[in-house]
Order: C-alpha cells, then structure tokens, then sequence
C-alpha cells in the first residue's frame, strides 16, 4: 500500500456521518377501517390510545375512515392523497373475505406502503383486539430495524418521536451474513490478499460505523430527549428468524422500518417478510 492510500484510509476512516435529528410533526392522523360506525370507532379507540402520548404533544386531529368512505384501492389512494396526512393507521387484509389471512398484507396496504410518501402505522386486527385480554399499549419500547443504520437520520428521528419520551430505544444493525461471507470467499481465491487478516478486518469495519453512528445519536439525544434510554444493538445476520429473535427478546411494542425502494416497487428488503410475520407488533412502515 503506498503512503497516499494509507493517508485515504485514515481520511475515509475519519469521516464519520453524525446524526442530525429530524424535525417532525403530527397535524392529521388517519385511521383507515373496513368497518361500521360502532366497530370502527371501538378500533379508532384502540389506536388513539397507542398513540396518546405523541398525538397529544402535537394536538393532532384525528379522521376515522370507514367503509363509507371509499370503495376500492383507486377511492382510498385518492382519499389520501387529496387531504394528505401525516400519519396512516391501518390494518392488514383490508377488505378481504378471510381478515385473519396470514400470508399477505392485502392490495389495500400494498399500495398504501409503496405509492403515499407518509409513514403507514400497521397495527394488529380489530379481530385480535376484540379479546379482553388484548391491549394496544403505548411504544414503551421501540425498534428501528436495518441493515445500513449509519447516516439514515430520517428513520431514526421517526423512531425517536414514536418512543415513550420515558421509554427505551432500540437502534438496531443487521449486517447480512450472507453477503459478507460471500466478499470474503471471493477474496479467498486472491493469492495478493491475506484472507483471514481482510476476513476480521473487514467486519470489524462494518460493524464499526454503526457503532460510530449510534454513539453519535446518543450525544444529540441526550440534550434533546434526555430520558430516551437509547440501546444499541448491532450484528451479523439478516435471516428472517435473527430478526424475531431480537423483536422477541426485548418485547418490542413498535418497530420502524423502512419499505421504499427506488430500484423496485415491492417493498424493500426483509421488510415485507417481517410485515407479513409480525401480526401482534404494531409496525411503523416509512
């Protein structure tokens, strides 16, 4: 390696993005049902529960959307994008024969995730809290999810606003496993390049810039939501079941994820698959 490429090393090494924190606001909330009046506004209950904490600090207004109000995906999306509002709530398998399907989302969320630039908040049924027993309680604990946290200031600054200003945070980097064993067997077959030297080298620097990036959001945070307990939790793996595993482990009350992706209308990465998965896990879609 030549002087200037050590001296570029150091330099790249050096430029550590800091987290910048988003400003974010709540005006109009909507909450969108497949149901009558009773049943809907037992459902909009549930949800403005979940959501007391935040709504109340923004003096949101809130709109309950029926089964009167649209009649198809074109009527809903149309709905939305005229009165534009800041917040989503809904439920998977809007209008669907089987409610309780769990192998999809429904057209109805397809499409709201992907096409409407406002986050989508994905609760649980209004079948599955019809049980006594079943509450929607407020985001005690929260989880943003990924497998490039560094420098991704907007989904942080929406899980920061979600969060119990009393609560704890997750922040969550998955390094996929796959890939990076894929890199270094690839560098196994360069006789030039000292495998197992670019094998923990190189991990340690992708696990280092998450590292970096959550000590830097600890310092913001720390003057702007002093009481915000702020968890790091990074790793290598990526499978569906690492991901539960962690939503498990730490009894998760809100997950935030990111599901757009310019290169592709389907929803990004492992969010879908967790979506589909994680019917009892209020899910923020961004």
């Amino acid at each position: 390696m030549t002087n200037i490429d050590q001296y570029e090393s150091v330099f790249k090494s050096a430029d550590k993005p800091r987290f910048e924190l988003e400003k974010t606001s709540l005006k109009t909330i909507f909450v969108i049902t497949d149901l009558v009046a009773e049943e809907a506004n037992a459902y909009h209950a549930h949800v403005s529960r979940f959501l007391e904490i935040v709504a109340r600090g923004c003096s949101a207004s809130w709109r309950l959307i029926t089964v009167a109000d649209y009649g198809d995906v074109a009527q809903l999306l149309q709905l939305v994008q005229s009165e534009s509002p800041d917040l989503i709530c809904t439920y998977r398998n809007l209008h669907l024969a089987i409610p309780d399907f769990p192998h999809g989302l429904g057209v109805f969320v397809d499409v709201l995730t992907q096409v409407v630039s406002m986050p989508v908040l994905l609760l649980p049924s209004p079948r599955m809290l019809r049980d006594e027993k079943a509450k929607l309680n407020s985001p005690d604990v929260v989880m943003a999810v990924t497998d490039h946290l560094t420098g991704d200031h907007h989904l942080v600054s929406q899980a920061v606003f979600f969060a119990n200003p009393a609560g704890r945070l997750f922040l969550t980097h998955v390094e996929d496993e796959a890939t990076y064993n894929r890199y270094i067997e690839t560098i196994g077959k360069i006789p030039e390049i000292d495998t197992d030297f670019a094998r923990e080298a190189i991990l340690q620097q992708l696990l280092k810039e998450p590292h970096d990036y959550i000590r830097s959001c600890r310092e913001v945070l720390k003057e702007a939501n002093p009481n915000l307990k702020i968890e790091e939790l990074v790793t290598v793996g990526h499978r569906l079941s690492d991901y539960k595993r962690l939503i498990d482990e730490h009894d998760v009350s809100l997950l935030v994820m990111n599901t757009k992706d310019d290169d592709q209308l389907a929803m990004h990465g492992v969010a879908y698959p967790l979506a589909v998965e994680l019917r009892e896990t209020p899910l923020l879609l961004l």
